[in-house]
């Protein structure tokens, strides 16, 4: 999600801090280019809300990634802030953003090769991540070629699946569509 061009100062201001709040699993990138932070607005109590969506409802660094939230913006003197998990409609990578998608590859993870809203259409969505799976083997990260192969269904997160390269070898986690 985007700030709103006609954002508040405190509000765009909070906006530009969480720019730099790296998501505790992959830190190089943040939690806004994942698409984890939602909205940020300030509240009729004068606090700051911000709405997080979770990359899945059982995520392991969702406590983490709320504490870092709040003390970014704390330590930016922006506070009071208030953090809401919201997780409907649920967290989908197409919500990642094109420097974020830019910003796993170069640091060798193979982003999402699909656009779930798009790439399965007609399917439900047990079937578009089951069709998303089976059809797109991603690039290797580190050398471009398009002859990998799945080694594991999950990778270093249960966020990623774990691939390899048939050309230089190497392994690589691959961002699994969501």
């Amino acid at each position: 999600m985007n700030m709103p061009a006609t954002a508040p100062a405190r509000t765009r201001r909070a906006w530009e801090v969480l720019q730099d709040v790296a998501d505790p699993e992959i830190p190089a990138i943040s939690v806004c280019d994942l698409g984890i932070v939602r909205d940020v607005a300030e509240a009729d109590d004068g606090s700051l809300h911000v709405v997080l969506t979770p990359t899945y409802s059982g995520c392991p660094a969702t406590e983490v990634i709320e504490h870092d939230v709040r003390r970014a913006l704390l330590e930016a003197g922006l506070g009071p802030v208030q953090t809401e998990l919201r997780r409907a409609p649920a967290w989908s990578t197409d919500w990642i953003s094109a420097a974020g998608r830019s910003k796993l590859l170069a640091y060798g993870i193979a982003p999402p090769q699909a656009r779930c809203a798009t790439a399965a259409a007609g399917a439900d969505a047990t079937q578009a991540v089951m069709l998303l799976h089976r059809d797109a083997a991603p690039p290797c990260p580190r050398c471009g070629s398009a002859r990998t192969a799945q080694l594991a269904g999950f990778g270093s997160t249960p966020c990623k699946s774990l691939w390899r390269c048939l050309d230089c070898a190497e392994p690589f986690d691959y961002f699994k569509p969501l």
